[in-house]
């Protein structure tokens, strides 16, 4: 996963503040007070799963939330934050792995850990070998969100619309712009789920590969609106925008905000038939916790099967625990753009961290693309 961005509204903003607000920096616990620090993306847990935790171990929850995944490795980078449980992505998981970071969990404490989705787990082990720093907590996919009215409008029928083509082929977008296109702020997501469009491996660290999809993506950045990675949620639902390239959960969200709001705007969320990448959110305990042993309790708690499938029914991501499937809701587990059929699961990929120089290059590149210098 990703990324830059957040990928989720504040909707529940004051929900979790009620239950523990927190300014960022934590503070120690009082004497005899159990207590464990989370920091965790916005919106992405139910607060009635925090409340309840709590009445059953007596722990206090103190969680505050993030936007990006860079703001999380600075604080963790710099040491002593002071969290308990965070929830990095797949790339910055496996780099912060590297720095030394985490400490390994201690699964012996974690009895849970035996309702992981098995598949799930061995990918996540592509950024943390033998799922020794991590458990995943949600998954999903990188895709294609259409307002399928405005998009047929323009592009006629025959178009297909699960395919890269659409955001790289300059005449489609230029034909898109006037009802709004909007594109991830996030190269950890774009460039390697449009490589395979070129015939390279999702992957790939190449600079020539890289360069074709930003090359590509500079062409078309005339037609984009704007690069963020959390409004195209709204301007999907309220009908502003015709397409985005996002997360599979926050498409569904604006497809149920639609919905609601009777608004008329049919809302579709579609895996390229090229390919697209797969990514994670998984819960790490830092080094230098406060709270390990309530660290680990939570985790527990959090892999029992009906409170992740509480968190997946809230949020409507996919839960790396698979025996949550059978309390998900019916609607949720049916869909695909929420739980991919097994076809689909095989064009998914994923992608690991970029080398320091390569990273460089890519932030550069990515400089290009979105102001056009």
């Amino acid at each position: 996963m990703i990324r830059a961005g957040t990928r989720r509204a504040l909707l529940v903003a004051g929900a979790l503040a009620a239950l523990a607000p927190g300014s960022g920096a934590r503070a120690e616990a009082p004497a005899g007070e159990r207590v464990v620090n989370i920091y965790n993306w916005s919106d992405y847990i139910d607060p009635g799963m925090l409340a309840a935790f709590t009445r059953e171990t007596g722990i206090k929850v103190v969680y505050d939330t993030y936007d990006n995944n860079e703001i999380l490795e600075t604080k963790l980078l710099a040491g002593r934050s002071g969290y308990d449980v965070v929830t990095p992505s797949g790339p910055f998981l496996q780099r912060l792995i590297r720095a030394g970071v985490f400490q390994p969990l201690d699964k012996s404490r974690i009895p849970n850990l035996v309702h992981a989705w098995p598949e799930i787990a061995a990918r996540l082990a592509a950024y943390d070998p033998g799922n020794t720093y991590a458990v995943d907590y949600m998954w999903g996919t990188t895709g294609i969100g259409v307002n399928l009215a405005l998009v047929r409008e323009r592009l006629g029928a025959s178009q297909p619309l699960n395919t890269w083509s659409l955001i790289l082929n300059p005449g489609l977008m230029a034909k898109l712009k006037d009802c709004g296109v909007m594109l991830l702020d996030s190269p950890e997501d774009l460039i390697p789920s449009m490589l395979p469009f070129y015939g390279f491996k999702p992957d790939s660290k190449r600079w020539d590969d890289i360069s074709q999809v930003t090359d590509a993506l500079s062409k078309v950045r005339g037609s984009v609106r704007k690069f963020h990675s959390s409004e195209y949620i709204n301007g999907l639902a309220n009908g502003d925008l015709c397409l985005a390239v996002g997360y599979s959960g926050d498409v569904m969200q604006a497809r149920k905000r639609a919905e609601e709001a009777k608004n008329g705007a049919e809302i579709a969320y579609l895996v390229p038939r090229e390919g697209a990448l797969m990514w994670f959110d998984a819960f790490a305990i830092p080094k230098d916790a406060p709270h390990p042993a309530e660290a680990h309790a939570f985790l527990d708690y959090m892999m029992r099967p009906e409170v992740a499938a509480a968190n997946t029914n809230f949020v409507a991501y996919a839960s790396g625990n698979g025996a949550a499937r059978k309390f998900v809701k019916p609607e949720i587990l049916a869909n695909p753009g929420i739980y991919p059929d097994e076809a689909t699961m095989q064009r998914l990929s994923s992608n690991t961290a970029w080398d320091d120089r390569t990273q460089r290059f890519v932030t550069r590149s990515w400089t290009r693309v979105r102001t056009g210098r």
